[in-house]
């Protein structure tokens, strides 16, 4: 039997299990329910969810490809700013938990205003559309690379995968799912992991490679980091505030197992995300150049056991999946509680609500696989997505728990600023003949965004009228630095 057809019906087994599990959860009585899965989660299986939703496409093929030219500081681009963000929430994970709200822009109306949870939806819905549509071209790409079918093909064959178990089972059902996805991608990344090491020789052999190919500081973790300060910064601060992340948090029982999420994770990320670079460094001995493809997919491609090549093509599959149902399902969490049921429908009944949930899914999907099949590109999409976060929600989102001087007024105008700042960073990079005074994607552009923001925040908020009971009450509920 040719091995693509080993293929076709190991991922046959594998969809329909997956959608099996999204169905037999697709019974939600409201939209707690189908967005938190009630708060009635473990800590560690949370945590699964969460190491599976940010240890997916990216790490899984981007990472490994970086890994291969610049070396141990392509850590720096993913594994760095992973570690930063989740320090952060488990500092902020407490005050999170404690507030109770189902999203962030309602977090962000009981802290400040309406207006400026609007705003903050805004920013939520782009960035979960532009990072899910990163996890779409992957997919595309990937089974571009495996089947006899156009990346266009590919791309819509694993959008309509991810929309079929996430509209049915919600966000218990994306957790399910992602569990399952975790273990499948686990055991790919450790065989790969193996397989490079053992045909390249071994570290040693990486570093005399290295040597003849005039790489100086090629195994050295700090060689080069300013040239990836802009992926730490930006990566960091937005990925710290990303709402599918907060999402698990407030999905947690109760702050402590929040906190108990975050640092499980924490330490899980350490091991995974060096996994993936070391791979990466193991396959110079295998591949002079990067594959068109990607190193992982080659790697794959080239298993001659077609049923042990299948089962890795079914978990690489299982690390954007992962990823990209948690981004799909929070931005309709904001479509649905932020948007319509705030602004069009404020007495949305339950039935309603779960059933407006999965149109919002549906449009979430829609609208990421039009911008994959228009834009190709990885980690610069990355990154301008993660720019909106950094620039307009970071100050605003953080300095609320913290400040309680920090008015509603300030927030609105640092975010405002954020918005029109990428915005017009984002036109530049699309190829719009703009006047720009800093490199787009750089650490330049963002030390100005999240500077400006910073300063606007705190010069508006001591000039202007602040709800200090309001504030106070936010804060304390919070609860963030007491026991």
């Amino acid at each position: 039997m040719p091995k693509t057809t080993i293929i076709i019906i190991f991922l046959a087994i594998y969809i329909l299990g997956i959608i099996g599990v999204g169905i037999w959860n697709r019974k939600s009585s409201d939209s707690e329910d189908y967005f938190l899965a009630s708060r009635n989660l473990p800590a560690w299986l949370l945590a699964i969810t969460f190491v599976a939703s940010w240890w997916g496409g990216g790490s899984a093929i981007d990472l490994v490809d970086h890994a291969h030219r610049n070396g141990l500081s392509s850590f720096w681009i993913y594994g760095v700013p992973v570690l930063i963000a989740t320090a952060l929430m488990f500092i902020f994970a407490r005050g999170i938990r404690n507030i109770g709200t189902i999203s962030q822009p309602q977090l962000m109306a009981e802290r400040y205003n309406s207006k400026v949870a609007l705003l903050l939806t805004i920013f939520i819905i782009i960035f979960m559309v532009i990072a899910a549509a990163v996890q779409v071209i992957v997919i595309g790409r990937f089974f571009h690379a495996f089947f006899d079918i156009s990346y266009e093909m590919g791309a819509i064959t694993g959008t309509l995968i991810v929309l079929t178990y996430s509209l049915f089972g919600g966000f218990r059902g994306v957790v399910l799912t992602d569990f399952l996805q975790f273990l499948f991608f686990l055991f790919t990344a450790i065989f790969l992991f193996f397989l490079t090491y053992n045909q390249s020789g071994g570290l040693e052999m990486v570093k005399e490679t290295a040597v003849l190919n005039n790489k100086p500081g090629y195994t050295s973790f700090f060689n080069n980091v300013g040239d990836n300060l802009a992926y730490v910064i930006t990566f960091g601060t937005s990925w710290m505030i990303q709402a599918n992340i907060w999402q698990r948090i407030s999905a947690a029982k109760k702050s402590s197992d929040a906190r108990k999420m975050m640092a499980l994770s924490f330490l899980a990320f350490i091991p995974l995300y060096l996994m993936v670079t070391y791979t990466g460094m193991f396959s110079t001995l295998l591949y002079e150049s990067v594959p068109k493809a990607g190193i992982i997919p080659d790697l794959i491609s080239n298993i001659p056991n077609p049923i042990l090549s299948s089962i890795l093509f079914v978990g690489l599959c299982a690390a954007i999946m992962s990823t990209m149902d948690s981004l799909v399902n929070t931005g309709a969490l904001s479509l649905t509680v932020d948007v319509y049921q705030k602004y069009i429908n404020p007495n949305l009944s339950s039935l309603h609500s779960v059933l407006v949930g999965r149109f919002a899914t549906l449009l979430m999907c829609g609208l990421a696989l039009l911008i994959a099949l228009k834009i190709q590109s990885v980690l610069t999409i990355s990154w301008i997505g993660a720019d909106f976060l950094t620039s307009g929600a970071f100050i605003p989102l953080v300095f609320g728990f913290l400040w309680l001087r920090g008015t509603s007024k300030a927030a609105f105008i640092s975010m405002l600023f954020g918005l029109i700042f990428s915005s017009y960073n984002l036109m530049v990079a699309l190829g719009v003949d703009l006047p720009v005074a800093w490199e787009i994607a750089s650490v330049t552009q963002a030390l100005i965004g999240i500077s400006v923001s910073l300063i606007l925040f705190v010069t508006v908020s001591l000039f202007t009228k602040n709800d200090t009971e309001k504030a106070k009450a936010f804060i304390e509920k919070a609860n963030i630095l007491n026991k």
